[in-house]
């Protein structure tokens, strides 16, 4: 069973930043999608997810660090278990003893049962009223998901439809920040257990846009203008993740200048969303005949590129 620690590369004593860090580098760095032709990289992602669903949920993680479960979240064998050596207790084939089990002289038990059993396995008079009290069953597995969203439908949190292994459906509601890594928590959806069933956790991955890119919770657009927009200026169709806005180009604008569309941008973790910040890029046709006979009786006598020195 691997230690979710080493699997992540972090210390023991990581917070939970570092821990979260690490897991978004190597979920990256091992995406299935960017290493389709190497399946070990597969088993991985699936290996630093399951690392990382452990230690992200505190309660998992205090009781990995006390030895209560292994990495894989299974509980582990109580101390003595299982084995053959000359300490503890073995089974005593030909009975006599307590529950078939034989124990050797002198030997004081009631440090190590306190620490598996919370102190409960002692009792008053110094019996062990605890042993022999099973585990309590154990739940299902958890089942690892990764979820494409599109650019768009992350920005604006529209709802998600994912097909679990069991072949049922469940429409996802994107929680506010959603940014590829997120993982969302489906109690109950992965694997049927004695103790009851265990999690599917969904992966998100925000899939790129053609011409949108985001910065942080603002989405950034490169808008081509013509030369007699600009000069003139206009009201030019604009995209945006909710769909063509007006936008209104100030005249003289210059190449480079930026406007922004409020409210326009992905839903932050706080719930207010982001601007659209759109730059605006000159477009000029490289042969136009009337723009060529324009500037042939014209030319700019401005030094602009003084402030470069030249």
């Amino acid at each position: 069973m691997a230690d979710p620690y080493s699997t992540l590369g972090v210390a023991r004593g990581a917070s939970e930043a570092d821990i979260k860090s690490a897991y978004r580098k190597l979920a990256k760095e091992l995406h299935p999608d960017r290493n389709k032709d190497n399946p070990k990289a597969a088993e991985r992602f699936s290996a630093v997810t399951n690392a990382y669903d452990l230690l992200s949920d505190k309660d998992k993680r205090a009781r990995f660090d006390r030895g209560e479960i292994d990495g894989d979240g299974n509980p582990t064998a109580p101390f003595g278990f299982g084995g053959g050596g000359g300490g503890g207790f073995r089974g005593s084939p030909g009975g006599g003893h307590a529950a078939g089990f034989e124990f050797n002289e002198g030997a004081d038990f009631g440090d190590i049962f306190e620490g598996l059993f919370g102190g409960a396995g002692r009792r008053a008079g110094g019996g062990f009223g605890g042993f022999g009290r099973q585990a309590p069953p154990q739940r299902g597995a958890n089942v690892a998901y990764r979820l494409a969203v599109a650019f768009t439908d992350a920005a604006t949190l529209a709802p998600q439809r994912i097909t679990l292994q069991d072949g049922k459906t469940i429409d996802l509601k994107l929680p506010a920040g959603v940014e590829t890594g997120t993982q969302m928590r489906l109690s109950g959806k992965g694997q049927p257990g004695p103790g009851g069933a265990g999690d599917a956790i969904v992966t998100i991955e925000v899939k790129p846009h053609p011409f949108f890119r985001r910065d942080g919770d603002n989405v950034l657009l490169d808008l081509p203008i013509t030369l007699d927009e600009a000069v003139k200026g206009a009201k030019v169709k604009v995209p945006t993740v909710d769909g063509p806005v007006m936008l209104g180009v100030p005249a003289g604008a210059k190449s480079g200048k930026v406007l922004r569309l409020r409210g326009r941008g992905f839903v932050g973790k706080d719930g207010d969303r982001g601007d659209q910040l759109v730059t605006l890029l000159i477009d000029v046709p490289a042969d136009d005949p009337a723009i060529r006979a324009l500037v042939e009786s014209w030319q700019d006598q401005r030094a602009v590129r003084a402030h470069l020195g030249v």
